[in-house]
């Protein structure tokens, strides 16, 4: 598990430095804003491959006594330091096209490697993004899955630049300046969407969803009369709960005990990478 990780995160740290590189190339060549804009994109896309790799490299630790929850929060943390910076690539393009727009000075040089670069560059997001989300969604992986966000989000960005380029080409130059305004706003959106997941996991926001399987499972276990005071956080991949059951007050403690256990069991069905810890009390 922990080596398909790193390898799907290595790779896309060499798709970023091949895409950053070539982009930042072509765009001081052409002084293209559009591609300007994807390479900037790119260089932080760079620094958040680099960060996801780093961050499932250490989330998959077992918990030890400093940690005893695991480590699985580095992988929230790093989706969070990477909404960050995605606002800062929003910030530079919004700047930097607008100032262009308001001063006139929207001449680009447009030629075939233009065209080039940014065909390429959607063909390896696409295969990049794929492979991310593949692996994200096998091991319920946030930083993985915020770094296929960065990948897809450039494929989006990648084509609002390619139909700049081509208006460019027809004399259009101000719409290579409207089309970096066009990635900014795809940016801020996938920022919004991202920063909100890794904040409410780093702030323990208990998942609607994971409270309404564990209900259901609960609900389904006859010798449980009652229950309350669900809990519910998550760390990387990993999820914990804790909840409260009332059984049969006559029963003995091993029954109790018995209760308890299939409880556990039955979350954990239902729930990959769950831990779970229940209490029992009497049912005045």
């Amino acid at each position: 598990m922990i080596k398909e990780k790193k390898n799907v995160a290595l790779l896309s740290v060499f798709a970023a430095i091949f895409l950053t590189g070539i982009k930042l190339v072509i765009g001081i060549i052409t002084g293209s804003l559009g591609i300007l804009s994807e390479a900037l994109h790119s260089g932080l896309d760079l620094i958040a491959a680099i960060i996801t790799y780093i961050s499932v490299r250490i989330s998959d630790k077992p918990a030890d006594r400093d940690h005893n929850f695991g480590h699985g929060k580095i992988e929230n943390f790093s989706a969070f330091i990477e909404t960050i910076l995605l606002v800062i690539t929003c910030i530079w393009i919004v700047y930097e096209a607008l100032g262009r727009l308001i001063s006139g000075k929207t001449h680009i040089e447009v030629n075939k490697w233009s065209y080039i670069v940014i065909i390429a560059s959607i063909i390896i997001d696409v295969t990049r993004s794929r492979a991310l989300y593949k692996v994200a969604r096998k091991y319920n992986s946030q930083a993985l899955e915020a770094d296929a966000l960065h990948f897809s989000t450039d494929i989006w960005s990648s084509l609002v630049v390619l139909l700049g380029l081509a208006c460019a080409n027809f004399g259009f130059y101000f719409a290579d300046s409207i089309a970096a305004l066009g990635v900014a706003i795809i940016v801020m959106f996938v920022s919004y969407q991202l920063g909100k997941k890794a904040m409410d996991v780093l702030l323990d926001k208990a998942p609607e969803e994971t409270t309404k399987k564990i209900i259901s499972v609960i609900k389904e276990i006859p010798e449980v009369i009652y229950y309350h005071d669900i809990k519910i956080r998550l760390s990387g991949a990993h999820t914990f709960v804790e909840v409260t059951i009332h059984v049969n007050p006559e029963i003995s403690i091993q029954q109790a005990h018995d209760i308890s256990h299939k409880v556990e069991n039955k979350i954990c069905e239902v729930i990959d990478k769950c831990e779970v810890h229940v209490h029992a009390e009497p049912e005045d």
